[in-house]
């Protein structure tokens, strides 16, 4: 069967944009740009071949071209969105104008929109666009070496994910899928915050009984929590539940187990703080301050109860795997 040929745009030409834009190219049938406010970034891709603030020492896919020009959006026929959580919605609000009614946007962002609401809810509320949340345990680095990667595609509409899933046939990219496209974006959100606990709880104890003690503690308030926002459990078991989670939770290359390490070692400090802008951080606060107003959260929730306190007061971190203990 021929495949159909599709505009795809990435906005953000970062670390997780550009890999994924090229990993799309290989399947050379679609027409794939990244769309950036970086001009730097733009003329290397497109002059060089490569994305020398990123990935320096990689070359890209010819067929991978980079734009700074917002109109090129009017031809897509999917839009990935693939910068921060904490300027999505902002960006998106400027450009919307020039978004394709029927484009199918597709959040690749893991974190809360404006009003601490998920991303895919903010988006409902300005555009009719089709909407798919894509997540999993992703590294970018990964990612453009063509590493094999999962990701759950979050859609309820079964020829919107359709569409999409083919877009990675013959690629490195494989996918699972949910009608749960809330659980799929919780998720991505709630799996920060245990990756500071499970470095917290390994910057003091090097030993599997512990560390996998506390993943399984973790997971099932991962679980409790997603179900108390009426995420499905199913969810869980997808690319973007278990896996993200332990992804983050245990290797060294994720900034949110960086952040646990850095608290458990005694290094977190108000100055890094404020300079390390950390999903799991803010998402601790968010949670914590929605579950309090209708429960206790320490006594139901209490690794999100301990973080509260670690972020929010005075805290011995080296009673936080006692105190998880006691409940």
């Amino acid at each position: 069967m021929t495949k159909k040929q599709m505009n795809i745009s990435i906005i953000g030409a970062g670390t997780i944009g550009t890999a994924l834009g090229n990993i799309i190219a290989t399947n050379e049938i679609h027409r794939v740009t990244l769309l950036s406010i970086e001009e730097q970034v733009v003329n290397s891709i497109n002059s060089e071949g490569m994305n020398n603030k990123y990935f320096p020492t990689l070359h890209l896919h010819p067929s991978l071209k980079a734009t700074l020009e917002i109109r090129q959006l009017s031809e897509a026929d999917v839009i990935f969105l693939a910068i921060p959580s904490a300027a999505l919605m902002d960006y998106m609000m400027t450009i919307c104008e020039e978004i394709p009614a029927n484009a199918i946007l597709v959040n690749l962002a893991k974190g809360f929109g404006t009003g601490n609401q998920t991303i895919i809810h903010c988006l409902k509320q300005t555009f009719s666009n089709p909407l798919c949340s894509m997540k999993g345990p992703s590294f970018a680095r990964e990612i453009i070496n063509r590493v094999q990667t999962g990701f759950t595609i979050g859609c309820t509409d079964q020829t919107v994910g359709d569409n999409l899933q083919s877009i990675f046939e013959g690629t490195t990219i494989y996918t699972d899928r949910s009608t749960d496209i809330e659980g799929v974006e919780l998720l991505s959100i709630l799996k920060n915050i245990y990756a500071i606990c499970l470095g917290v709880v390994d910057a003091h104890f090097n030993s599997p009984n512990i560390r996998f003690l506390i993943l399984t503690k973790a997971f099932n308030e991962m679980r409790k929590i997603l179900l108390h926002f009426h995420g499905k459990e199913e969810t869980l078991f997808n690319y973007c539940g278990y896996g993200d989670f332990t992804l983050t939770a245990l290797n060294d290359l994720s900034r949110n187990r960086t952040l646990g390490l850095l608290i458990g070692k005694g290094f977190f400090t108000e100055h890094v703080s404020n300079e390390l802008v950390l999903e799991g951080k803010i998402a601790v606060n968010v949670f914590y301050e929605k579950i309090s107003m209708i429960m206790n959260v320490n006594k139901e929730f209490p690794i999100i109860g301990e973080l509260y306190k670690i972020f929010n007061d005075s805290y011995d971190v080296s009673a936080f795997v006692s105190n998880l203990l006691a409940f």
